[in-house]
């Protein structure tokens, strides 16, 4: 990635020229929840995601230097609220590191319902670390990038990179600096693995708990917070062993008990977050049927609603219809590993 805009970024800090990137969102297997560092988002323990090869979030971003405020425009619509000042926070580190005080334009479309624990802000702010440091000319690599699209949502690190993709939490002692330095993502080996995720919504619509609300509340409160966060990181050596072993079942397998116990954390909090709905558990349910009958099929949920099925991508037309039929008022997306996050020749779409 590096090598490959020295020469535009060059030019982007003299010139307002327009710079366009492109992001996927990211599925967990082992989960990140909760930080322990709000303001450099910190992560508590490691995380491991596949990153898709669907629902794409597209980011254009133009420094503007007659502009008094920042634009922004999420899907055709003004931003406003929580969204708007997420953006203009991220764009102010972009500007603190570059020295330039622009101000800028930016039109970012997604293609996945926002806030309904389908990864919209991971991709988001994957495309928005992309295309802003291209238009602000920051040069950085793409574990540098990772850094920063970390700052703007956690598990957009994970969509830097395609594939799969861990996320190191950091070390806990040591300087600020140290922290964040530590804090990155990287690729992840996989052996002999043709996977694919069966998404199934069952509710495209926002959560009624925030993921950063749940998360305080869950590690402030949960008494099974700090028994889950021990057994993750044996999850997550346990995960980087199945990848590379190409076990689609032991793979499968982690991650569903890592995706229960978080929401199982979430549930012993005081009050209870339960994103969980009839039609989640309906579809848990013929997952274990699936398995009953042979097809390995294993289920994963983030903070939402919704479910997404690991399976063989040989298998994937078959869980779909079983999942479809489960929950006959949902839709049903099919995913494979996908790209990492990329500027777009021109800076046009």
């Amino acid at each position: 990635m590096r090598s490959d805009h020295l020469t535009a970024l060059a030019h982007a800090r003299d010139t307002a020229v327009p710079a366009t990137a492109v992001a996927h969102p990211n599925i967990a297997l082992v989960k990140y929840w909760g930080k322990r560092d709000e303001h450099l988002v910190l992560p508590r323990v490691d995380s491991l995601s596949m990153t898709l090869d669907i629902l794409p979030t597209t980011t254009r971003v133009c420094r503007d230097p007659a502009a008094g405020r920042d634009r922004v425009t999420l899907n055709g619509r003004p931003a406003a609220g929580e969204a708007l000042r997420r953006v203009v926070a991220f764009l102010d580190l972009v500007r603190e590191r570059t020295g330039l005080a622009h101000r800028a334009v930016v039109d970012s479309e997604n293609t996945v319902a926002t806030g309904a624990g389908l990864a919209s802000s991971a991709s988001g702010f994957a495309a928005l670390a992309v295309a802003a440091a291209a238009a602000y000319g920051l040069d950085l690599d793409a574990t540098a990038l990772t850094r920063l699209a970390r700052r703007g949502s956690g598990s957009a690190a994970r969509s830097i990179f395609g594939g799969f993709v861990v996320w190191h939490a950091g070390p806990d002692a040591g300087t600020v600096a140290e922290a964040d330095l530590g804090s990155h993502a990287e690729p992840v080996p996989v052996g002999d693995l043709d996977p694919a995720l069966v998404i199934a919504v069952v509710d495209g619509g926002p959560k009624a708990v925030s993921s950063r609300v749940a998360m305080r509340r869950t590690v402030d409160t949960s008494p099974l917070y700090e028994p889950w966060a021990v057994s993750s990181k044996e999850d997550l050596t346990g995960m980087r062993a199945a990848l590379l072993a190409g076990d689609i079942a032991a793979v499968g397998e982690i991650a569903e008990r890592n995706a229960l116990g978080m929401h199982a954390t979430m549930l012993a909090a005081r009050p209870a977050v339960r994103y969980l709905a009839p039609a989640t558990l309906t579809v848990l349910d013929r997952v274990l049927r699936l398995r009953d009958d042979g097809i390995p099929a294993y289920a994963t949920m983030d903070a939402g609603p919704n479910v997404k099925v690991l399976c063989r991508r040989a298998d994937a037309d078959l869980v779909a219809g079983a999942v479809r039929a489960a929950v006959p008022g949902g839709s049903v997306l099919i995913a494979t590993p996908g790209p990492g996050a990329r500027l777009l020749a021109g800076g046009g779409r």
